[in-house]
């Protein structure tokens, strides 16, 4: 009788044993269909947002850019046969659309991926620190530690821009800002970069999760890169990446 009390709670152990394995085996399988999901959920999203940039750049290039070009050729045709009273203000006026034909261009430079792979990402970071010094709102500044190092994965640079480029338009909108300094530091290994405002900052842990805030995070997750968000009021915002990248 003995004998078979201990049989069956052995395999009452061993039953309840493999019943908590199978149990865990399918809760991580959950978790990583949920993961994989998410991950495929949060590229897709990022595929339809590139396409709509790019769209929206070679629009702004093409159409809007060609409009520009023909009204600032017509007021320099105009100017040659105008009073020289009126000349004046002619010529200001063409100064005026050139200016904005620049700006346009730079702008859509930075919404076009395919232009961002072509030219790199230092060179599409450096575009945007100038279109920001230009737009009279903040005050920016770029600095370069170390040597350059491509990356393997082209893409890459354009997710990294785009986060970059969440931050900047935070900042415009709601840090109330002079300064922004952006500083990379090439490593052996790995891109340390980290992004300052001099902002109004913001509470961390009280702060509503913005779309902004969420998809910065996500496209790091895409890169495997480490980010740090740090903010505290009147103190402004740091934000810092580390991209590992691996060279060509």
């Amino acid at each position: 009788m003995i004998t078979v009390l201990i049989i069956i709670c052995s395999l009452v152990i061993l039953f309840f044993v493999f019943y908590q394995k199978r149990k865990n085996e399918l809760l991580l399988k959950n978790v990583e269909q949920q993961r994989r999901f998410d991950e495929e959920l949060i590229k897709t999203q990022q595929e339809i947002q590139e396409e709509t940039l790019k769209h929206i750049g070679r629009e702004l290039h093409d159409n809007i850019g060609q409009m520009l070009v023909m009204s600032t050729m017509q007021m320099n045709a105009a100017s040659k046969v105008v009073t020289d009273d009126v000349k004046i203000k002619v010529n200001n006026a063409a100064e005026t659309l050139k200016s904005t034909l620049d700006e346009v261009r730079s702008l859509s430079k930075s919404l076009n991926s395919d232009v961002i792979f072509n030219i790199g990402f230092v060179a599409t970071l450096e575009n945007e620190i100038s279109h920001l010094n230009k737009s009279g709102l903040i005050e920016a500044s770029l600095s370069i530690i170390g040597e350059k190092v491509d990356f393997e994965n082209k893409k890459d640079e354009i997710i990294l821009f785009r986060i970059l480029q969440e931050f900047f338009s935070n900042t415009l909108k709601y840090a109330e800002a002079e300064h922004i300094n952006v500083t990379l530091s090439y490593k052996e290994q790995f891109l340390n970069i980290k992004v300052e405002d001099d902002g109004v900052g913001f509470n961390l842990e009280t702060a509503d999760r913005s779309s902004g805030l969420i998809n910065m995070e996500k496209r790091a997750e895409l890169l495997n890169a480490m980010f740090q968000l740090k903010s505290q009021p009147e103190n402004g915002t740091i934000l810092t990446l580390e991209y590992p990248f691996r060279t060509v």
